[in-house]
């Protein structure tokens, strides 16, 4: 899954929020210099990519763009199913989209300091074109996988799979939809042992 899915799996909890979103800037020993709840964040932002990783439902997906894509499949599905949560982010927030990411950013902000050098690095970009809500639109969408095209030296193609979106948009919407409340369960079913892990030697 890619940023929106871990936020808003991380519930109303802000420094899993921050975890969870920036794990995957932080490597090596460099976990332990992290608030604890920000390092149980990170242990179930990487569960979360395991299980993703390896579910039915997302390998077929990933069968679908594997032939064009590659190894880049996996990455593409990642931000095709955040798309369908953005837009169709009423069915599982009370809150508006516009309101919950900015209050996102808000915490991203005050919590500058802790945030990993790439994460800072990359946040006025963030903020200033709005990736989260950009997710719901294809338009969105397809200027997320330009960039991603250009951060690969153009050589994944990624671009090009916004017209798999339009190609194959009702397969992906019910195979996201069928693996998202799967996912939700699982979180719910970890998230009380990690946390009960805390303090503990």
């Amino acid at each position: 899954m890619n940023y929106l899915a871990h936020i808003y799996l991380s519930k109303d909890d802000d420094l899993l929020k921050i975890g969870n979103f920036a794990a995957d800037s932080i490597k090596g020993k460099s976990f332990l210099k992290y608030p604890e709840r920000m390092r149980t964040g990170i242990t179930l932002h990487r569960a979360i990519d395991t299980y993703t990783d390896s579910h039915p439902i997302v390998r077929e997906s990933v069968s679908r763009l594997f032939p064009k894509y590659s190894h880049y499949s996996t990455v593409i599905v990642d931000i095709l199913y955040d798309h369908y949560l953005a837009k169709n982010w009423n069915d599982f927030h009370p809150q508006p989209l516009s309101e919950y990411v900015n209050e996102f950013y808000t915490l991203l902000e005050n919590q500058y300091s802790i945030l990993p050098k790439r994460v800072q690095s990359f946040l006025p970009v963030m903020t200033e074109h709005n990736w989260l809500l950009s997710y719901a639109t294809i338009d969105g969408i397809g200027k997320i996988l330009y960039q991603m095209n250009i951060r690969t030296k153009r050589r994944s193609d990624m671009h090009l799979a916004v017209y798999d979106l339009q190609k194959f948009y009702s397969e992906f919407e019910k195979e996201f939809r069928t693996f998202f409340e799967d996912l939700e369960t699982y979180v719910e079913d970890l998230l009380p042992t990690l946390l009960s892990h805390e303090n503990l030697p």
